[in-house]
């Protein structure tokens, strides 16, 4: 009789848990279509902003800033070439 016992004990856990599992994944895919959502929104209006006022530009990212006080030189590949031996 006792074995029935935990054996029902341990059917409603596991039906519990699983009840728990199914609402968390409606919670996750609800948040994760309303991020996505959010992020199509913030690009349309975005780019409305853009066409409004094209004189602004947008703010660059601050690694691409960081590295705006140094200068690039074109070096070709050519001038790289090991001579040979003589």
């Amino acid at each position: 009789m006792l074995l029935w016992g935990v054996l029902a004990v341990a059917l409603v856990v596991a039906l519990a848990s699983w009840m728990r599992a199914s609402r968390l994944a409606r919670k996750l895919e609800a948040l994760n279509q309303s991020y996505w959502e959010l992020r199509y929104e913030f690009t349309r209006l975005r780019s409305q902003v853009a066409r409004l006022d094209p004189e602004t530009e947008l703010a660059e990212p601050p690694a691409a800033s960081a590295t705006s006080g140094t200068t690039v030189a074109y070096v070709s590949l050519s001038s790289m070439k090991k001579k040979p031996n003589a």
